[in-house]
């Protein structure tokens, strides 16, 4: 079989090119990603709308596809990819604010010193900005927020805490109940 050049080039770029699970509002969403050193699969991708508007787009990654994200063990990443300009203090209130729904009252007081954690460095970035790219990852060890692919923050103890930031989408009280159903691949 002879294949020319430019048949060539365009084989070659087809096995360079990443590969895109989905895509969601215009954003392309990777099928695998790496956190820790371990190779994660989406699981599922979703759209966040807040009445009219579209905010985000989110992507979950996980080791086990199959298995439960929420009590699997290993490194995990919930993908952030901002579709319009939200202010840190509007940012870190909503994820309060889903931490608060799918928690009793005495769970969420624990929780609250590693949201103010989150918050503290969610406002060092002052603004989650239409493009930007934000990740919360569980490297296994700690919550470690990640923005266009730079740590950000010092890591949060507590697996416990990543839990309760993927309840914010996965929990009884979802924030959006289609955006579950879509990170679930559902």
């Amino acid at each position: 079989m002879v294949f020319s050049l430019g048949a060539l080039a365009v084989l070659g770029a087809v096995w360079i090119a990443p590969a895109f699970a989905a895509e969601v509002a215009g954003v392309k969403i990777e099928d695998k990603t790496s956190v820790a050193n371990t190779e994660l699969s989406l699981t599922g991708a979703g759209l966040r709308r807040r009445a009219f508007f579209q905010v985000y787009a989110i992507g979950l990654y996980v080791q086990d596809r199959k298995a439960d994200p929420l009590s699997q063990p290993g490194p995990k990443r919930v993908q952030i990819h901002m579709l319009r300009d939200v202010g840190a203090d509007t940012f870190t209130e909503a994820l309060a604010d889903g931490i608060k729904a799918n928690h009793g009252e005495a769970e969420a007081k624990a929780l609250e010193p590693r949201v103010k954690e989150l918050g503290a460095t969610i406002a060092g970035i002052k603004e989650a900005k239409k493009g930007m790219t934000i990740a919360l990852d569980w490297t296994g060890k700690a919550t470690q927020v990640v923005v266009d692919g730079k740590a950000v923050g010092q890591p949060i103890a507590g697996e416990d805490f990543y839990r309760a930031l993927l309840r914010i989408w996965l929990g009884d009280k979802p924030v959006q109940e289609d955006l579950k159903k879509s990170l679930l691949g559902s």
